[in-house]
């Protein structure tokens, strides 16, 4: 072992990093053998490197939001002596966003979407099985806009809008807090607009069994009533098997249930398969009631889990679906 005053590179043969490391953390600290601590560290880190990985990656999601947050600020700002001019300021921001959002989609995950002859041209309702995350709305909305150079408005849970620096990315997207009224005058006015009635509960307790949990709800089918619109059904086949929570764990469902807030953990960012399924629309009807239209969404998204979705959901499988060549038939 070299002297105390000497440089971890002096003499003939220079010390590898992880000695020099351990040389002066002993020489620092004055503990002895600090090189089997070292070495014991560097194992525990190598042994679970991929548990970090899989609790780190559904971070990158929320990375690229924050990316079209920053992306929005920066063209409103270089662009704002333009919107006296212009009905379409958004529409430039909007072009990139989905350029970019379709881009991840079809990188990391593959992305299809099937059935979208199913949109209606005028004012629709579409209803959808909610993930851990709504990525697979996010892509589905940037590929509606990249091919029919529509929007679709989204009604999102209240702590969205708490989200730092979200506002003005929610109200280029039309992002809505969801009140009935609200929701049935965009469709009065032609727009397309999507909700989850599962909403939090369904994304974080859910799990690879895809069981709907939209306990009562039928305001959704009140709304698509009252504006005389169809509903759409949706979902995306191998959404579970992206991103996994920990919803499972019963303190993490007594903790949500107390302050309704996304506290249970994620886990994943896997490169799966995900394919979108827009099913038949469910015309209106003025004699049905609410409930029994809630019903029928409910049945009608059932039924597209049931045709396209294997049951318990399995990550390698899904993972390997990224390398069937041939497409799973509509």
């Amino acid at each position: 072992m070299i002297d105390r005053n000497e440089s971890c590179t002096a003499g003939q043969i220079p010390m590898s990093y992880f000695a020099c490391l351990a040389y002066l953390l002993r020489e620092w600290t004055g503990v002895e053998h600090i090189e089997d601590y070292l070495s014991y560290a560097v194992y525990l880190l190598w042994l679970f490197y991929p548990l970090m990985v899989v609790f780190l990656l559904p971070g990158v999601i929320f990375l690229f939001i924050y990316v079209s947050v920053i992306f929005v600020h920066i063209y409103k700002r270089k662009n704002e002596l333009k919107e006296a001019y212009s009905h379409d300021f958004w529409d430039g921001a909007k072009q990139m966003l989905a350029t970019l959002w379709d881009g991840h989609a079809r990188i990391w995950h593959g992305y299809e979407l099937h059935g979208i002859e199913n949109i209606p041209e005028g004012p629709g309702l579409v209803v959808f099985y909610h993930g851990a995350t709504p990525v697979d709305y996010i892509y589905f909305m940037a590929k509606l806009l990249i091919l029919q150079k529509r929007t679709c408005h989204v009604v999102a849970d209240h702590f969205v809008f708490k989200l730092p620096g979200f506002k003005l990315l929610l109200d280029v997207l039309g992002v809505m807090h969801g009140p009935q009224e609200e929701c049935v005058n965009a469709l009065k006015e032609g727009h397309l607009v999507a909700i989850s009635p599962g909403g939090l509960r369904e994304a974080l307790f859910s799990d690879e069994t895809y069981v709907i949990l939209w306990g009562n709800r039928k305001g959704f089918a009140q709304v698509a009533i009252d504006a005389k619109v169809p509903i759409i059904p949706m979902f995306t086949q191998n959404v579970r098997e992206g991103i996994r929570t920990l919803g499972g764990i019963k303190i993490f469902r007594s903790l949500y249930e107390h302050i309704r807030l996304p506290v249970v953990p994620m886990y994943g960012g896997f490169p799966v398969k995900l394919r979108t399924f827009i099913g038949d629309p469910i015309p209106y009807e003025p004699n049905v009631t609410a409930e029994e239209l809630s019903v029928k969404a409910k049945a009608a998204i059932q039924s597209l889990i049931d045709k396209h979705q294997k049951i318990p959901g399995n990550v390698f499988r899904a993972l390997m679906e990224r390398f069937h060549t041939r497409q799973k038939e509509d």
